[in-house]
């Protein structure tokens, strides 16, 4: 096989246009919708769009990577310096011909395109966001109280952050899909979901539920606790150690397999160890078998958590949402380990994540402390 450029940006013009085209249509239709709305209307609906598109490609990276698709084109940005996979086709043939199972095929090539389309555009969406709320703001189409409106320095903080994104996800066929860079890719993707629910869940302290603070204090703690617990599942699924324990609850018949940390060493290759080893399996077990671990805590203090919000009736729709969610992340996490990891509970199980992430996010943005 020949040696390709890593960075191609030959193609890099008819991406954006790609990107912008795929754009504009749902975002032409969200504002023939709102057409006689005003303006602040108008920027919600495209920042729920943009959230809702955001969400979809989260659970397509999920997809590409899941289906071993994220060196289906081997550089960036484009595939083998083409637009699409039908300008590789020769390139794609030949790496397809030499591994037919391998990481370049034409199917694996298209997910990981139309992957990168998407990206490209959110990443239009939001620029378009940045750019609206800022001339609205100039424009003084803000000034009344009480409503929702989009902050221009969120604006352009979540254009930043999907800028980080897109290099990330550079780093991640560049890199050949290094554990550390597609993990810190998929954490980047959580939080552009973050980002993007603060914006749309906002409003004036005027109009937030009061609660306690420790109250307060738990919702913080669960979304530190589950940025951790993502991180690690994140770190299972990039080592490809999701069936490294076989059985529940017990891991390959034991409770307490033995333990090899050098799979929590960060900066290494694909299967390796830091010294260019291959893994032994009680590295991937270990890795599996912490994230088990970092799950029983998570249900257990969003368990405790759960029983004082309904308690006390606090953000109880909300509530119900997240009782909902942890209950399908423990159904898609079981299912991944006894029915053989799934294609579609494995991509719910991200999925799940991402919406559990932003219900906190919405409880934070809709409560306000007790004084």
């Amino acid at each position: 096989m020949t040696e390709i450029d890593l960075y191609n940006l030959s193609p890099t013009l008819r991406l954006l246009v790609t990107g912008v085209l795929i754009a504009l249509l749902p975002l032409a239709w969200t504002l023939y919708r709102h057409r006689h709305n005003p303006v602040n209307s108008k920027l919600r609906a495209m920042t729920v769009l943009t959230l809702f598109l955001t969400f979809d490609l989260v659970l397509f990276g999920s997809f590409t990577r899941l289906t071993d698709s994220g060196l289906g084109c081997p550089d960036w940005p484009g595939c083998y310096g083409s637009a699409s996979p039908m300008g590789a086709i020769a390139h794609i043939d030949a790496a397809q011909t030499a591994m037919p199972t391998g990481p370049v095929t034409h199917n694996k090539a298209w997910i990981e395109m139309i992957h990168r389309y998407l990206a490209m555009a959110v990443g239009f969406l939001i620029l378009v966001l940045a750019i609206s709320s800022t001339w609205q703001r100039w424009k003084g189409h803000f000034s009344f109280q009480g409503a929702w409106q989009v902050k221009p320095f969120w604006a352009w903080l979540t254009l930043f952050w999907v800028c980080m994104q897109g290099a990330f996800g550079a780093l991640t066929v560049t890199l050949k899909l290094s554990p550390a860079i597609v993990t810190l890719h998929l954490l980047g993707g959580i939080g552009l979901l973050v980002l993007l629910s603060a914006q749309v869940a906002w409003k004036p302290a005027s109009q937030r539920q009061t609660i306690g603070k420790l109250h307060r204090q738990l919702i913080w703690a669960a979304a530190v606790f589950l940025t951790l617990q993502i991180a690690f599942g994140a770190w299972v699924s990039t080592n490809y150690a999701v069936l490294a324990c076989t059985g529940f609850p017990d891991c390959n018949g034991q409770w307490w397999p033995a333990w090899n940390f050098q799979g929590f060493e960060i900066w290494r290759g694909l299967g390796m160890d830091s010294r260019g080893q291959y893994l032994p399996m009680e590295a991937l077990v270990s890795i599996h078998f912490v994230h088990r671990l970092m799950a029983l805590f998570v249900f257990t203090f969003a368990a405790i958590m759960l029983w004082q919000f309904k308690k006390s009736d606090i953000l109880p729709g909300l509530t119900r949402v997240l009782f909902a969610l942890l209950t399908l992340q423990l159904i898609t996490g079981l299912s991944n380990v006894v029915l053989d990891w799934p294609l579609l509970a494995a991509v719910a199980h991200t999925g799940g994540a991402g919406a559990l992430m932003m219900t906190l996010t919405y409880m934070l943005s809709r409560s306000k402390i007790q004084r």
